[in-house]
């Protein structure tokens, strides 16, 4: 037996597995049905009789789905196999000989097996994976909504297509750096497909018009997460040591943080811990506002808790399936399951779940302890805001880019200075002591049009003017929301603030409601002057760009409440709307959109291009104003922070792994130019002008990625002078803290 590459950890197991009493139905029935596909076909050499029973699929759907009937827990434990047989076999087909052209091909037919409309006839199956599937989808989607199968669909054809991105890492020698990881892990992962498949175990479909909602993603997501980075731990030895697999998470822990094989299994642990409490975050505190906010009637509110329950299932019941599946290492352990390992997985029932504790309860109670106190747990909600700190130190941040500025950048700072004045950001806030958020002279040291210049180094005067006048709105707001609602916590009210602001934006270009801030104010002004000259889907994209960051103001007011500071995942993913990062490379797209087909924007290769940008600006920006936003304003929403906690490192170890994710992440994005841009351009057949628009899309990005590392290299805002000045009237520098200050310290500082 080959040594084990380390200890497994301990694990954050907080519900109890429980077994279907119909599993031994579950077994017979998928042998058979395997057989009858042709999956254990001798010809093949993927799977045989003996390796099906010892990796026992049923065994593990009996764990995940613990409530199905018989007939449900056949058709899901079927589901399972097919995708494990189908990634074994395109191990063995594909992966081994790096066949990427036949690779594609055998991708290519498969959708074809899930038609969306009834009575569609699929192609003769020519494998068993055809068969298979076409099979499954004729008895799964009867009585499922539209919108359920348009979702499952979408999830299959990630989990299928993905894995040529797999392959071209391998060819390429390559591991992902870990947002682009947990990113991609999702998609060719399975665990969404996984929980469309609990929707349908449960009985219960969510309601379509929540199904989009930050709370069903962020559920979704972080199911997701924990079940491939529980995998990841217990399929490292198979994946990376036996078959040279490069998607593992604890390999690109290993590569990103330089660690041991012990160390990175223990940070992916703890990694998969804080994905879990963010999980039960979501579920408490987001879910009861959902309710109310989309008036679901008692059966659909019934529903969502169902499916909740059900992803509550799926990760202790995969937990313990992992311990138990010949398909993993999973040897003892300080922290392993009370189900051994070299159990029989073919005991009878009440042998499994016999004693008086139940299965496994002993140890998840040990492991419940360890989890409640490591990275999303107690220690989040604890820490102590507007502690001072040091400024950070800049020269790890290098980009490859050149200085180009815009002729008209010093009309643009004139007009853009001015316009602020008139929309009102220097005058008193009625019901906040002291003088305006802004003056004039500060708004003068920010420098928006020095960013808007080196962002569209070619547009014409009016149009830097305006670009300049965004920026300057954006932040002029987020500053101003946390001044009004920071020191009450009044979620009501800065709900019914972000719910206005859409109302000053509309498609149509009709009357707006009379504007009670200056906010509101400038919105409405900016909009019309930038909608007019925009087609009718560019301005919906724009107002969505608007709309993702204002939105993302009170997730930021959530955790203010709770004090809690973020788990790192939601951290960079939410990052990326604070900082306006939809909205500014919205304002490029219009141009681009008459001759890019919609789909293009929605393909891998161009959402890892957008978010690597925008994780380049993000992180940047949280370097720089590290010291303006910790230790005078008691932010909790910053990079270096969230590394700080999760790692419980000090400012200085947390900034290296932050100015390290900025490098890979860069290279991610010109590794994504290099190489999959011109697969993209040709997969879609796109002609010349589309071509053309794409690649002035992607220098585009390069130019706001260079912007954002030159504005924070010469604006005001974050030296440390200038954040003491001016001090307004009973204000004290450095002195009270905790809930109710922010203000005071928000007004004494440049903001």
């Amino acid at each position: 037996m080959m040594r084990q590459p380390f200890e497994l950890p301990d694990f954050y197991v907080p519900y109890p597995a429980r077994l279907n009493p119909h599993l031994e139905g579950a077994r017979a029935h998928t042998r058979e049905w395997a057989r009858d596909m042709g999956m254990l076909d001798p010809g093949l050499g993927v799977w045989d009789e003996r390796l099906l029973e010892t990796m026992d699929y049923g065994l593990m759907c009996a764990y995940i789905h613990p409530d199905a009937s018989a007939d449900e827990l056949d058709l899901i434990t079927d589901w399972y196999v097919w995708v494990f047989f189908f990634d074994d076999h395109f191990l063995e087909v594909y992966k081994r000989s790096r066949d990427a052209a036949g690779a594609k091909e055998y991708l290519d037919r498969l959708p074809a097996f899930m038609p969306a409309r009834d009575g569609a006839e699929p192609p003769e199956p020519a494998n068993p994976v055809e068969r298979g599937l076409a099979d499954l989808w004729a008895r799964t989607v009867p009585g499922m909504s539209a919108d359920w199968r348009r979702r499952f669909i979408e999830s299959t054809a990630n989990l299928l297509n993905e894995s040529l991105w797999e392959l071209s890492n391998i060819d390429a020698g390559r591991v992902a750096n870990p947002m682009e990881y947990i990113e991609m892990r999702r998609r060719v992962g399975g665990a969404p497909w996984s929980a469309n498949l609990v929707e349908h175990a449960v009985g219960a479909e969510v309601p379509a018009r929540v199904a989009g909602t930050r709370p069903l993603h962020v559920l979704r997501d972080t199911f997701a997460d924990a079940v491939h980075l529980r995998n990841d731990i217990f399929s490292y030895q198979r994946e990376v040591e036996e078959e040279g697999e490069l998607s593992n998470g604890i390999l690109v822990f290993e590569r990103f943080l330089g660690h041991s094989t012990q160390e990175a299994a223990d940070a992916v642990n703890d990694l998969l811990t804080s994905r879990l409490h963010q999980f039960e975050n979501t579920a408490l505190t987001e879910l009861p506002p959902l309710f109310e906010e989309y008036a679901l009637d008692p059966a659909e509110r019934l529903a969502v808790l169902a499916y909740v329950k059900g992803l509550q299932d799926w990760q202790s019941g995969g937990h313990e399936w992992h311990m138990r599946s010949s398909r993993y290492m999973n040897g003892s352990s300080s922290g392993s399951s009370s189900a051994s390992a070299s159990e029989d997985v073919h005991a009878p029932l009440g042998r499994v779940l016999g004693g008086p504790t139940g299965l496994g309860t002993t140890s998840t109670r040990i492991r419940l302890a360890a989890g409640l106190r490591g990275p999303g747990g107690i220690r989040s909600f604890t820490y102590r805001r507007y502690q001072p700190v040091e400024p950070l130190p800049r020269d790890g941040i290098a980009l490859p880019y050149p200085v180009r500025l815009n002729p008209h950048l010093d009309a643009a700072r004139r007009e853009s200075l001015a316009w602020a004045g008139r929309m009102g950001f220097y005058d008193p806030i009625p019901g906040v002591p002291g003088p305006g958020l802004w003056t004039a002279r500060q708004n003068e040291g920010f420098d928006f049009a020095l960013c808007s210049a080196r962002i569209d180094p070619e547009v014409s005067a009016p149009e830097l003017t305006l670009s300049a006048e965004w920026l300057t709105w954006g932040t002029y707001g987020d500053d101003y929301f946390p001044v009004i609602f920071g020191p009450t916590g009044d979620m009501a009210g800065a709900r019914v603030f972000n719910e206005r602001l859409s109302a000053f934006m509309p498609l149509d270009l009709g009357v707006t409601p009379p504007p009670a801030n200056p906010v509101e104010r400038s919105l409405g002004d900016l909009w019309a002057r930038t909608a007019a000259g925009m087609p009718m889907e560019a301005r919906r994209a724009f107002r969505t760009g608007v709309e993702s960051m204002t939105e993302s103001w009170l997730w930021e007011l959530a955790n203010h409440m709770q004090n809690r500071i973020p788990d790192p995942v939601d951290y960079m993913e939410m990052r990326r709307r604070t900082f306006g990062s939809d909205l500014t490379r919205a304002l490029s797209r219009p141009v681009n959109d008459l001759r890019v087909p919609a789909e293009i924007y929605g393909s891998r290769t161009m959402l890892g291009l957008e978010n690597a940008t925008a994780d380049v600006g993000c992180l940047i920006n949280d370097v720089y104003s590290y010291q303006k936003e910790v230790q005078y304003e008691g932010e909790l929403h910053n990079c270096v922070l969230v590394v700080q906690d999760f790692f419980t490192c000090d400012a200085r170890r947390a900034l290296g792994v932050v100015t390290d994710l900025i490098a890979s992440r860069l290279r991610q994005f010109q590794h994504l130019v290099a190489t999959e841009l011109p697969v993209l351009f040709d997969d879609y057949g796109l002609d010349e002008g589309a071509r053309a628009a794409l690649t002035a899309y992607v220098a585009g990005l390069e130019d706001w990625m260079a912007a954002i590392q030159l504005w924070h290299e010469r604006t005001r805002r974050y030296v440390e002078s200038e954040l003491r000045y001016p001090v307004p009237r009973g204000a004290v520098p450095n002195g009270p803290t905790g809930l109710g200050t922010a203000a005071a310290r928000l007004l004494g500082s440049v903001v």
